[in-house]
């Protein structure tokens, strides 16, 4: 990636802005900080693997790393801790990359881990990225992707069994020379889906840890996610956004506690519900795609509408959505790390914060199937701070935002005027058997194509307006986003598959691209 050229007085200075610039990048390359656990379990497994290339299948030899606990308690989250995945290409499959020795290659990795312990069963991925590989002149070429991965947290006593599955593999190769002419365009990326070998010894297993069953077999006795340190035991122990499993069940939540925010209504109504939402964005400008941090949502359904005009809907429910974290409206400050023009490692945060409540509109359509048509509007403006360079704290400022909240094409100005993004999600719904897409109930996908506008506030101590360095790297039209809104928990009913004994919802939904 290359970002503008920008005149500046200063190698050094122009280093520094040029940083500024890609730290941006905080809305497409969020890395969450990583977790931490304690424990004694050791593994490293080597596991067999068939990835489908497009040229055809090669066989492919990967290696899952990780510390586990030796033992843990019913309600208590495990954290896998020093998570990595190496991959080994063979020579076969190192040209499907198209890339000349000496080339650099990213890549990325996505593990489907199978979770089971008795009757209950689970999946989580385990997703890492991996620092910049050379394409070797012959032999194997090894990628060794990082990243923090989601805890789980049993709801009974047993052991608790960890097996790899299917593995997606994403790589990309930039041409060796380091500006490359017009006749050294760097290859088109290269993705492969791959399964497990029969043979993979102990069927892929990667852990066994006990499960204990605690002083009690009935749920924590400690204060909920929601309350404070409890006035009798000391400290809770528990983190923010944790909660026990439901007994029999496993809970797979965010890749660590701490990322799992607090999703709790404080005045809540027979009508009102609570989910969590999170997902893919892109930045055009920056040719790239990451995750959007887990957020809140706690969503007040409105009165049906009757029939549109010439029964053009069979009714209309509408909602009012805010985001909520620690009282304010606004997704949890995200913690951004990344390699700045592949080599400068920058870390930022970023905020979303929402200006005004979030219109949620959706159209049931009769006929079977049930056709759904929703519309989620929401004012919501970028905050960036703490940004640091190669460990070297930054100065943005601290009102370093977008002028107005992002913006997408609104099909009725009329009725939605002013700034905003508009999260379009569909659904079916056929009189018998399962729905597909997206409900309000359920959650599912919702997409938009944003407009990032220009920054202001983005200055030194010393008076230096970089606003328009970010104006000129970051903003513009067409940066796609996908979010993923989980199964909403209703406060009212508190469905124990749905909800946790204090309106918690229970699903962490998994980003898609």
């Amino acid at each position: 990636m290359k970002g503008p050229r920008t005149s500046v007085p200063s190698l050094r200075r122009r280093g520094g802005r040029r940083a500024v610039i890609a730290a941006f990048v905080v809305l497409a390359a969020m890395v969450p900080a990583a977790g931490t656990a304690l424990g004694a379990q050791e593994v490293e497994a080597e596991l067999p693997y068939t990835c489908a290339f497009p040229s055809g299948a090669q066989a492919v030899t990967v290696r899952v790393a990780a510390r586990f606990p030796d033992s843990a308690a019913k309600g208590e989250a495990i954290v896998p801790a020093e998570v990595t995945t190496t991959v080994e290409l063979p020579e076969a499959a190192v040209a499907e990359l198209g890339a000349a020795p000496g080339a650099e290659v990213r890549a990325s990795t996505e593990l489907a881990v199978a979770l089971s312990q008795g009757e209950a069963r689970a999946e989580a991925s385990w997703r890492g990225t991996a620092q910049p590989a050379t394409v070797p002149a012959e032999g194997p070429l090894v990628l060794e992707s990082a990243g923090d991965v989601p805890s789980v947290t049993p709801g009974s006593a047993g052991a608790l069994q960890l097996r790899a599955g299917g593995l997606e593999l994403a790589m990309e190769a930039q041409a060796s020379s380091a500006t490359p002419g017009a006749g050294e365009d760097s290859p088109a990326p290269v993705s492969a889906s791959c399964t497990l070998g029969e043979d993979a010894p102990e069927g892929g297993l990667l852990a066994t840890i006990p499960v204990t069953g605690g002083e009690t077999d009935g749920p924590s006795e400690g204060p909920s996610p929601s309350e404070g340190p409890s006035a009798s035991t000391g400290t809770d122990t528990r983190e923010p956004g944790s909660a026990d499993a439901p007994p029999g069940r496993l809970r797979v939540e965010a890749t660590d506690p701490k990322d799992t925010p607090p999703c709790v209504a404080e005045e809540p109504t027979t009508v009102t519900l609570t989910a969590y939402v999170t997902g893919y964005s892109n930045v055009q400008k920056l040719d790239g795609a990451s995750l959007i941090p887990l957020s809140c949502m706690v969503i007040e359904q409105g009165i049906a509408a009757e029939p549109g005009p010439n029964d053009e809907y069979l009714f209309r429910q509408p909602a009012d959505v805010e985001l909520s974290f620690q009282g304010r409206r606004q997704t949890p400050p995200a913690k951004a790390t990344f390699l700045t023009y592949g080599f400068v490692p920058t870390t930022a945060t970023m905020v979303l914060e929402q200006t005004e409540v979030m219109r949620l509109e959706s159209d049931f359509y009769l006929g079977d199937p049930v056709k759904l048509d929703t519309a989620i509007r929401a004012s919501l403006v970028l905050r960036l701070s703490d940004v640091k360079v190669n460990g070297t704290p930054l100065d943005v400022g601290s009102d370093c935002r977008t002028e107005t909240p992002l913006t997408s094409h609104e099909p009725e100005p009329d009725r939605f005027p002013g700034p905003h993004i508009v999260l379009d999600g569909f659904g079916l719904a056929p009189w018998e058997g399962q729905p597909e897409g997206y409900q309000l109930t359920t959650g599912g996908p919702l997409t938009s194509e944003v407009t990032i506008p220009a920054f202001t506030g983005c200055g030194t101590s010393e008076g230096e307006d970089l606003s328009r360095l970010f104006t000129a790297a970051i903003s513009g039209p067409g940066n796609y986003v996908k979010q993923m809104q989980g199964q909403t928990c209703l406060i009212q009913d508190l469905n124990p598959d749905h909800c946790t004994p204090d309106g918690q919802p229970v699903v962490i939904p998994k980003p898609e691209r």
